[in-house]
């Protein structure tokens, strides 16, 4: 709140606060140092007169007024003009216009300079003297220094400006609640800490030269820790608190200069302030026109006449309940603003975490990746020295094949030349054909390539480490990372029959995009999760389940760093009953279906097949068939089948189908067209044929009107199985299904031979 009560000319707490036009507060004093005259060329404002502002006639709260209250009297007494008696004069009825700021203004504002003080006259007077040095001026005006908007003065200059009582009082508890009134000393004040979430924040420990932020010591170890990129950052002892701004020369005798409230008369009761126009008149009115408050006078010959008026009481509890009702946004924002700051201080703690980690982390992969060199060039060198050593030896080897040739060679040509020396022909003789034929051997073990280098000074290994170089300048950190966890959208997945379908979605703001996802299911009983749906969609649908079992589904994304977490795990329930029609896609084309495809009859004499939407592989399942027309006694089957069964024939002649086939007298059991268990007790229109498919016990029974046909039609029956029917054109049956199982039924009829 401390920025709240600060003049933005000063930079200090306000003294004796006035409201500008523009709503904006300035100081007494401030507002006389930034008036400014506006020369003939920029003459801009109109001259009508616009709302009067009355001077500040509250005794016990003017005292800071004195000063230029005393300076303006000696003016008025010396015959001038002073520039607290000007009128305010606007181009807008709101009391401001715009300012053009010009070369010989900067910024819109210009300073009034500062008149002398004649020799021996105090600094009130010489206030007085720089406002008629103001007054002597054509037109006079105040440019606000927040919105840089200016408004012209009247005769009564700043004093005809209302005076901000209520801010003079909120400064004045705010300098008693912190214990610093004016003149307190700087020793009574400390630096505190900028990050504390505390109320009051605690004090400050150390300030960083880097960062430019106080911090106390539990907010240093925990948002400035000494490691890290905070590692050469300089912590320093926090400086010492600004010293309050001195108070305004006060001339004798002139009530206190520019005091605030809490000063001499702080102590005393604040009074009602009066008209300035009516100054016996307490005000009573509120003019919403002029949005100022006025006294009944006023109200009867002044000009808020004409004006809409209301209790001053009434519009005072108006706008404190608007302003409160205002606050209560601000208060929100404001809340939102605190849990966001804790957000990111945590966001802070985590980038300095996650930092440290990802160096540690680089450091060990770097390292790897060295260790890694290191020993590759242990088993490069070994490779070159194994070669080295090869060469060496096959070099050696022939040095010494070649030397030991060579000296046999030159011991037998020294031979020879020594015999050849003799000059006994019979012993040459003896021996020359001998020595002929040592001297062509030898010659002869010096074949071609025999004087040549078995292998070459050169080593056939070339490194080949440009890859290598190039992966190493090309090194660098992935932008794209694992996908996080999908966000199921529960309102979204919902079960129908026997299929279930899911929908989810991507995080918001995921850096990381994903380029599909995978969708895995259990079985329906609790065991391991299988894939069933990979691709880009976020939408699923799968077919096809057990009625009345529990599922647990998840999804998790991909994208080209890897596969990403899965995400919650959502439990979906299938229907108890199951809810199903004929198939008109897997039926024999003669048949004909209505009613929704839960009517069937046929085009054609003979038997044709049609199969049920559904398949059941496990619990209990019953569904009706009635028979609504029944001509020239046909024989109608009953039954489950495989997906695959012939669909051209009556049912149960292949090994693909159980049924039961009906005349109007009896019925019989069929499979792999074997008849058994003839029945008495056939159908006719009207009648209900029901199938009870046990998947639990392995058993298919068959009823008629509601009394068991027979026995236990089939036993042992596991698998997958579709309800089934087979009819001619003499036979219509509809349909019944999402039936109950039913618990009592009537006892099996006896079968015939």
């Amino acid at each position: 709140m401390e920025e709240e009560l600060k003049c933005p000319v000063c930079g200090s707490l306000f003294r004796e606060p006035i409201i500008l036009p523009c709503s904006h507060n300035v100081c007494l004093p401030c507002a006389r140092t930034i008036a400014v005259q506006t020369p003939d060329g920029e003459q801009h404002l109109p001259p009508p007169l616009l709302l009067p502002r009355g001077p500040d006639s509250d005794p016990a709260a003017s005292g800071g007024a004195g000063a230029s209250g005393g300076a303006v009297g000696g003016a008025a007494a010396s015959g001038g003009d002073h520039a607290d008696k000007l009128s305010l004069h606007s181009e807008t009825d709101s009391g401001y216009g715009s300012y053009t700021p010009s070369l010989k203004s900067p910024n819109g504002v210009r300073v009034l300079p500062t008149v002398p003080a004649p020799p021996g006259s105090s600094a009130a007077a010489a206030r007085g003297a720089a406002c008629s040095s103001l007054a002597a001026c054509s037109s006079s005006s105040i440019t606000c220094p927040q919105c840089h908007r200016s408004a012209s003065l009247d005769h009564r200059g700043l004093r005809g400006f209302q005076r901000n009582r209520l801010l003079e009082a909120i400064v004045q508890r705010f300098q008693q609640g912190r214990g610093a009134a004016p003149g307190a000393s700087a020793a009574t004040m400390v630096a505190v800490c900028q990050l504390c979430d505390r109320t009051p924040p605690e004090p400050a420990a150390a300030l960083c030269e880097q960062c430019d932020v106080l911090y106390c010591a539990s907010c240093q170890l925990k948002c400035h820790p000494s490691r890290g990129p905070f590692a050469k950052h300089r912590l320093v002892q926090p400086p010492p608190p600004p010293a309050p701004p001195e108070p305004a020369p006060v001339a004798p005798g002139a009530g206190g200069g520019c005091k605030s409230p809490g000063g001499a008369g702080g102590g005393a009761a604040r009074k009602f302030p009066t008209c300035p126009e009516h100054d016996l008149e307490n005000y009573s009115m509120y003019c919403v026109s002029c949005r100022s408050p006025v006294c009944y006078v006023c109200l009867e010959d002044g000009r808020h006449a004409q004006h809409e008026v209301k209790p001053l009481g009434a519009a005072w509890k108006q706008h404190k309940a608007q302003l409160s009702q205002a606050l209560n946004g601000v208060s929100d924002k404001a809340k939102e603003a605190k849990e966001f700051l804790v957000q990111l201080k945590n966001i802070l703690q985590q980038i300095q975490e996650n930092g440290l980690d990802y160096e540690a982390c680089l450091v060990a992969q770097c390292d790897a990746l060295v260790d890694a060199l290191t020993r590759q060039k242990a088993k490069l060198l070994t490779k070159v020295t194994k070669e080295r050593e090869h060469k060496l030896k096959m070099v050696w080897d022939q040095i010494n094949h070649c030397t030991l040739k060579l000296r046999q060679s030159t011991g037998l040509m020294e031979y020879c030349l020594e015999v050849i020396k003799e000059n006994d022909p019979s012993g040459f003789l003896q021996i020359s054909d001998a020595l002929i034929k040592r001297v062509q051997v030898s010659q002869e073990q010096w074949v071609k390539g025999a004087l040549e280098p078995k292998v070459s000074a050169e080593f056939d290994l070339t490194l080949d480490s440009e890859p290598l170089l190039q992966a190493i300048h090309q090194l660098d950190f992935l932008q794209m990372k694992l996908p996080p966890a999908p966000l199921l959208q529960l309102e979204k997945c919902c079960t129908r029959n026997n299929s279930v379908t899911l929908a989810w979605r991507t995080p918001p703001f995921t850096p990381s995009p994903a380029d599909g996802y995978v969708l895995e299911l259990d079985d329906g009983d609790g065991g391991q999760f299988r894939e069933v749906y990979v691709g880009k969609e976020t939408l699923c649908t799968i077919d096809g389940l057990h009625f009345n079992s529990t599922y647990n589904a998840r999804v998790k994304a991909f994208n080209s760093s890897g596969v990403g977490p899965y995400s919650k795990t959502v439990v979906l329930q299938t229907s108890d009953v199951a809810w199903f029609t004929f198939d008109p896609n897997s039926g024999h084309r003669d048949i004909i279906l209505s009613n929704d495809n839960q009517t069937a009859t046929c085009s054609s004499y003979d038997d044709r097949v049609v199969l049920g939407t559904a398949a059941f592989s496990k619990g209990v399942h019953y569904w009706e068939l009635h028979v609504d027309r029944y001509d020239n006694h046909p024989d109608p089957a009953f039954g489950v089948a495989r997906a695959s069964v012939a669909k051209d024939m009556m049912l149960g002649k292949d090994d693909k189908a159980w049924a039961m086939y009906v005349d109007n007298n009896r019925s019989w059991f069929m499979h792999c067209n074997s008849h058994t268990n003839r029945t008495e007790g056939g159908v006719c229109k009207g009648a209900t044929v029901g199938v009870l498919l046990d998947l639990n016990k392995h058993i298919l029974t068959f009823f008629i009107n509601g009394q068991q046909q027979g026995p236990t039609a089939f036993s042992h029956v596991d698998g997958v199985f579709m309800p089934a029917l087979s009819l001619n054109r003499n036979v219509q049956v509809t349909l019944h299904t999402g039936l109950e199982v039913p618990t009592s039924l009537g006892r099996p009829k006896l079968t015939g031979n």
